[in-house]
């Protein structure tokens, strides 16, 4: 009985994470930033630095943000751009972001599923943005729920 489980499990789990199939998840509408930064419903607070992308993507079998290293600087914009293989979204640990980050990060965050947790982006071509506004200087390391124990991760630095 526990396999008949652990395989139904699995199924669902690669149902969701199929390789950019467009299945049940086009029937759900996610509310992701705006493309060209513009404030309104579900947008991230404006904000005065550049604005970097950062596309999330499956490249064979390896799910990946391209790049996965980025640095900018405080008050800079970063825009996750579902481009394949999701749906995907961006999250950071809250143990692995500088004293005092997770509040910036919340007001910089529109419609977090959790603490931390961006929206899931399930259309393609839907975009996620994330301000750094007043956020402090260090490292901040995220992941993609559905994709972490895939690898799915990256880094942020801000100077």
């Amino acid at each position: 009985m526990r396999v008949t489980s652990l395989v139904a499990g699995l199924a669902v789990l690669f149902a969701a994470c199929g390789g950019g199939e467009q299945g049940a998840a086009n029937d759900q509408q996610t509310t992701a930033a705006p493309e060209q930064g513009a404030s309104g419903a579900g947008a991230a607070p404006a904000a005065a630095g550049a604005t970097h992308d950062v596309n999330m993507v499956l490249e064979g079998s390896s799910y990946k943000y391209v790049p996965d290293q980025l640095t900018i600087k405080a008050g800079d914009v970063v825009r996750f751009h579902n481009v394949s293989g999701g749906p995907h979204n961006v999250s950071f640990w809250g143990d692995s972001i500088p004293s005092g980050a997770a509040d910036a990060l919340k007001a910089g965050m529109p419609d977090q599923m959790a603490p931390l947790e961006g929206q899931l982006l399930t259309e393609p071509s839907a975009v996620y943005a994330v301000t750094f506004a007043n956020a402090p200087t260090g490292e901040y390391k995220y992941y993609c729920l559905p994709h972490l124990a895939l690898g799915m991760k990256g880094r942020i630095t801000v100077q």
